[in-house]
Formats: structure tokens, sequence, C-alpha cells
């Protein structure tokens, strides 16, 4: 039983999700003020946020919790009528780890939940990746680079760890939603990869617009440069 947070500014949304979730503790929050002091409060494993509320939007509520060190782990899934390409990217850049379209199913949801909440499982060990200049730590969930040194959030540290794991495989974008994400085939936006390898890459390269560690190869997929 995972400890959930919904911040949603429609009563019914929040009703539905309590009561869907009923293998969960579910608590709710009506705006994004509010999601946070309850976030602050209920130290939750997963939260799921919508994008238009009064007071502050997802995305603000959003980059806050990335900004925060004591919740910046958190894994968030976006909720919102908002389904636009253009929306969906803007979600991920604030850091989210899924975006799931209003109205949503949710049996579909519930998947969603928990492909979510076994990435941020934590590892019992404490071993430690090296692959050329990139170096990820599995049990802090730290990586570090001649650039920098910063904690992943649960899908860039679940993402980077599968990729470590096999460098010089070229990755496609539909076998890292199937593998990383845990998505079905043919379920999942490419989107999801594309804006998660973007972050690590302005998180690790020197000069993400021509990466040295994280490849992308045509039409092909995603590449660990090996050294």
């Amino acid at each position: 039983m995972a400890r959930i947070l919904a911040i949603d500014d429609e009563e019914n949304i929040r009703d539905l999700i309590k009561r869907g979730l009923l293998g969960h503790e579910v608590t709710t929050a009506p705006d994004g003020p509010a999601g946070l002091a309850e976030a602050h409060r209920f130290a939750p494993d997963l939260i799921l946020l919508d994008v238009t509320m009064p007071k502050m939007t997802g995305y603000e509520v959003c980059r806050q919790l990335r900004a925060t060190p004591s919740l910046m782990t958190i894994p968030v899934i976006f909720l919102t009528a908002r389904g636009t390409l253009d929306d969906k990217l803007e979600g991920f850049d604030a850091g989210a780890d899924d975006y799931v379209p209003k109205p949503f199913d949710m049996r579909e949801l519930e998947v969603r939940v928990h492909a979510v909440l076994r990435r941020a499982q934590p590892y019992a060990s404490a071993e430690t990746l090296q692959v050329g200049g990139l170096t990820l730590d599995v049990r802090s969930r730290e990586a570090s680079s001649d650039k920098n040194t910063c904690i992943l959030t649960p899908t860039e540290f679940s993402l980077l760890d599968y990729m470590m794991r096999r460098p010089g495989e070229i990755l496609p974008t539909y076998r890292l939603l199937e593998e990383v994400w845990d998505y079905p085939p043919g379920v999942g936006d490419p989107a999801l990869v594309r804006m998660h390898i973007r972050n690590l890459r302005e998180k690790l390269e020197e000069n993400p617009s021509q990466p040295e560690f994280i490849l992308t190869l045509g039409r092909q997929g995603y590449v660990i440069k090996k050294d």
C-alpha cells in the first residue's frame, strides 16, 4: 500500500481517485498551496497533480516540488484535460514522471500508478555504475559527470540505470517505454522518453545540444557512449 496525494480543484475527481485507489492510502488537496502543504505533512509516495487550478498551476506546483530537497524525488503524474503535445512537453519539462489526459479510465490510471511506484522503489544494493564519464550510485540515486553531481527523479534514475547497464547498445524508444516505463506494447507517448533524455542531458552534459554521454542515433534510438 502506497501513500498517494491527489491535488485537483474538482471535487468529483478527488472522490473518484479516493474510491478507485482503494488499495492505497489516499489524501487530497483542492489547490496548489494546499497540496504543497499536504505534501510536507503527508510525505506521499506519489502525487497525482491537475494542471489547471486556481492560485497555482500544476506546472508551478511540480517545479516547487522539484526544487524542494525533501520532496524532489517524489514521482508526479499529471492528470489534465490539456493534452496537446506542447502541454505534455511543458509538463515533462516541469519534472513530471507521467501524464494522463482527462477524462481517464480508472483502470489505466491504476496501471500508470503501479508502474511509477515500481520505478520509485529504492534499491537495496550499494552498487555504483561507471560508464565512461558517467557515474550512478544506485542507492542514493545520485548521478555525476564532469559537469555536475545531482539527485535524479525516480524516472530519470530508472532510465539512466537501464541505459548504463547496456552501454553501447542502441535502445529504441518503444523498448524504453516497455522496459523502463513498464507499458504494454504500443502504449505510451514517445515524448516521455524524449523529454527525460533531454532532462538528463541538461543535468549531466557539458553541452546538452552536443551530448558526449547520452547520444541519439537518427531514427534508431538512444545509446550510452562506452568511453
